[in-house]
């Protein structure tokens, strides 16, 4: 009996490290587009406001062009570490892309609030130039929020449509 409940917890350690592997992104360490869809169609489905912010890094590509792939990775990281700074612990962060995250703020923020919080994290990405084997990179990042109200129907796809929309 003991060896039997023994391999059960061994089995559901592994299952617990497979699944966290899976819904991460392995460079950043923040949550990935899978775990992403699955925590925003949870907070819909349980009826609860939540404000969503798309970001996505200006001229990413011309990092990486330019000072190659590492240098990107660098960039990449350190905006993560940002991000992880500036958001509370019940915030979702998630890199979805390249160059594109996603955060999901907790019921607790107003429209007003969420753009505040965007503001404000945009300026401690783009004024904390990055040193890079010898050049100095500034990131520039776009930012969309939209804010989610359970009486008002809407579907995952309309709030990243809007999100997106409102990053230009």
């Amino acid at each position: 009996m003991d060896a039997s409940r023994k391999l059960n917890q061994r089995l559901q350690g592994a299952k617990l490290a497979a699944e966290e592997q899976a819904t991460t992104d392995t460079l950043t360490g923040l949550k990935n587009r899978r775990a992403a869809d699955r925590i925003l169609a949870q907070s819909i489905e349980d009826g609860r406001a939540f404000a969503l912010m798309h970001l996505d890094l200006d001229f990413f590509k011309a990092v990486n062009d330019t000072k190659g792939h590492a240098a990107g990775d660098f960039v990449l990281q350190d905006v993560a570490k940002v991000m992880r700074a500036e958001t509370r612990k019940s915030d979702m962060i998630a890199r979805v892309g390249g160059d594109e995250f996603l955060i999901v703020l907790d019921s607790s923020y107003t429209e007003f609030a969420a753009n505040e919080r965007a503001k404000a994290l945009k300026q401690h990405i783009e004024n904390r130039p990055l040193h890079w084997k010898g050049s100095v990179i500034t990131p520039s990042i776009s930012i969309g929020v939209v804010v989610y109200y359970p009486d008002i129907p809407t579907t995952q796809e309309e709030l990243l449509h809007t999100a997106d929309h409102n990053m230009y």
